[in-house]
């Protein structure tokens, strides 16, 4: 019985942050709203979900519960970010 609770236990947890981790695009934005730098963008949103790189050019997007948050980075600065919708089946 005493594991069956500590089990249910741990799994509510889990849920609880995994969901506390679901942002919006607009929470994604605001939190990188001053961020210019490589070193900032993390430091505001934490690691990204994808990573591309071509050249000097990377491109770093965050997951969101409501679509991505893609920020194009050249060399250490923050150049663009755009923001877009899940696609609905």
């Amino acid at each position: 019985m005493r594991r069956s609770l500590v089990t249910v236990a741990a799994l509510a947890m889990s849920l609880g942050l995994l969901a506390a981790c679901e942002k919006s695009t607009q929470e994604i934005l605001d939190k990188a709203q001053n961020a210019e730098t490589k070193s900032q963008l993390a430091e505001a949103l934490g690691d990204p979900d994808a990573v591309n790189k071509v050249g000097p050019i990377e491109t770093w997007t965050y997951k969101a519960s409501n679509g991505e948050v893609t920020f194009v980075i050249t060399g250490d600065r923050v150049a663009i970010q755009t923001a877009g919708e899940r696609k609905r089946d």
